[in-house]
């Protein structure tokens, strides 16, 4: 019987939801704020990773998994893991044959470089370009259906907010935002793919549309958000008007250096530190010593040692946006750099299938807490958004149903939106209060702030704050400066923060009991 499914956000995991959906002959709404085009996919540039093993070094799925689940000291379902990293080889495999232009080595198989806190190369890369070329297979085959008439498009079209009736999910009311004219969508499931929470704080690497609205309607309306602590600063960003400029990974991955200046000279800091992996380090891991080094010498990431034909045919989007908008040729100088906001590994909590609290919603992509822990790996958001958007589209298909027609959606809704002049404020205490380094007293101090400010996002910034308060250790991308030691015995559990209409609430629960021994 064929369903409906309503999908919120048209990046990589929401096109993922979409096609499986469609290909099963079930009928997709897919709304989004903007074209796929300009979704923060595209702008993805490292690579996808998959042990494919085309470099003979013996790696398999096994391998990755140890490495993702490390990764996220401790905080991994591991079971979702296992199911990625063995799905991970078939990915790339049918991303080939949609067209995805990887590079390819001397037998016609998909290149792999180095990427950070992995011990074998997995990481398969389309030049600089990896995110906008899986992007456009994506969207091609999209649109196959939508020609078919499975898929209908609402581009342009902002979420306002869930249609529910107790437990159970019943659609979602949008707004075209051409017109302003809120329009009822009935489902009988709804996924939600809207991407991470960088709204929150304004000046990362992500793209401006990734707001974190839909996000914070869902925790206004209870939904639980998970880790939201665990922030991902990449290590290697520049500062320019309105965002952060990412270095991609790939940079390292192909024997970029990090260097700090000491008495007069170069010091070549995390090879002198972490001797067996240097700049290839967990992300984690590189971007305190960054931020560390930040603190008595501007740091540099050095390329210039590099090969020529590396730099033309696997680097040439970091050296044509060095050029373009540093006014610098990473070919002869060493770039600046520092960490920036990037990636967020928490939030919506979500279950090993994709489920949400709610009967028939679902989450899939960075707006959800899947996959990462603590701290992701390079190269496993692609991957993480592919098969995520497929997972929840499948379990849709299996079980969500409405039990009677959702024909009585409301066509409005409380506004919630935060005013600009209020974001501009809470992005500031947010950047402030949750940086690389944390401590409790600002914290507090942020907290305290942002507990006066009006609208959603603000009431989803408390929430983190909180739950980084509660955390009272580091922990992967978690670092309090007050609590500088990992604690197991009480904190090898997920953050939950549950707003209740009128206060949040955190709490720790168990991380999955499938657990393997590593």
């Amino acid at each position: 019987m064929s369903k409906t499914m309503i999908v919120i956000g048209a990046g990589l995991a929401g096109l993922s939801a979409a096609l499986a959906a469609a290909a099963k002959g079930h009928r997709v709404k897919l709304v989004s704020p903007m074209p796929s085009e300009r979704a923060q996919s595209v702008m993805a540039e490292g690579g996808i990773n998959a042990a494919l093993d085309t470099k003979g070094e013996n790696d398999n799925p096994a391998e990755h998994f140890r490495d993702t689940v490390t990764a996220g000291a401790g905080l991994s379902d591991p079971g979702a893991v296992r199911e990625l990293t063995e799905a991970a080889p078939a990915i790339v495999r049918r991303l080939l044959a949609l067209g995805v232009q990887f590079n390819m080595d001397a037998r016609n198989e998909p290149d792999l470089r180095n990427f950070g806190g992995q011990r074998k190369k997995r990481t398969a890369f389309a030049r600089c370009d990896t995110g906008k070329q899986i992007m456009t297979a994506l969207i091609d085959a999209v649109r196959r259906y939508e020609a078919a008439g499975l898929v209908e498009r609402y581009s342009r079209h902002s979420f306002i907010t869930l249609a529910t009736d107790g437990p159970t999910c019943r659609g979602a009311l949008i707004r075209d935002e051409r017109t302003t004219q809120n329009i009822p969508l009935a489902g009988d499931a709804v996924i939600i793919a809207a991407g991470g929470m960088h709204g929150l704080f304004g000046n990362t690497t992500g793209s401006v549309g990734n707001t974190g609205e839909v996000t914070a309607e869902l925790f206004r309306l209870g939904i639980p958000v998970a880790n939201g602590e665990f922030i991902q600063y990449h290590p290697t960003t520049v500062n320019c008007p309105g965002r952060q400029m990412l270095i991609s990974e790939a940079a390292r991955g192909e024997g970029g250096r990090l260097f700090a200046m000491r008495d007069g000279k170069r010091w070549y800091f995390m090879e002198d530190k972490y001797p067996e992996a240097g700049n290839l380090m967990p992300r984690d891991i590189v971007s305190r010593e960054v931020w560390e080094q930040n603190k008595y010498s501007r740091v540099y990431l050095d390329l210039t040692a590099l090969p020529a034909d590396v730099l033309r045919q696997k680097l040439s989007g970091t050296v044509d946006d060095c050029l373009t908008c540093l006014r610098l040729d990473p070919r002869r100088e060493p770039i600046p750099v520092t960490p920036g906001i990037h990636y967020f590994m928490g939030g919506i909590l979500v279950d090993r299938r994709h489920r949400t609290a709610l009967k028939n919603l679902y989450a899939a992509g960075e707006c959800c807490c899947q996959y990462h822990g603590a701290n992701r790996l390079g190269g496993n958001s692609l991957l993480g958004a592919i098969h995520g958007g497929t997972v929840a589209a499948e379990t849709a298909m299996e079980e969500a149903a409405s039990d009677q027609p959702a024909n009585d959606i409301p066509l409005t809704a409380p506004v919630h939106e935060t005013p600009p002049h209020v974001l501009d404020e809470l992005q500031r205490i947010m950047r402030s209060s949750l940086g690389v380094e944390r401590d409790g007293t600002g914290l507090a101090a942020g907290l305290a702030e942002v507990k006066e400010l009006p609208g959603n996002l603000p009431l989803l910034g408390r929430a983190l704050l909180m739950s980084a308060l509660a955390r009272e250790e580091s922990r992967g991308a978690h670092i309090r400066t007050d609590f500088p030691v990992r604690n197991d015995p009480e904190y090898c559990k997920l953050t939950v923060a549950r707003f209740h209409g009128t206060e949040i609430e955190v709490c720790f629960e168990s991380v999955p009991e499938t657990r393997e021994a590593l």
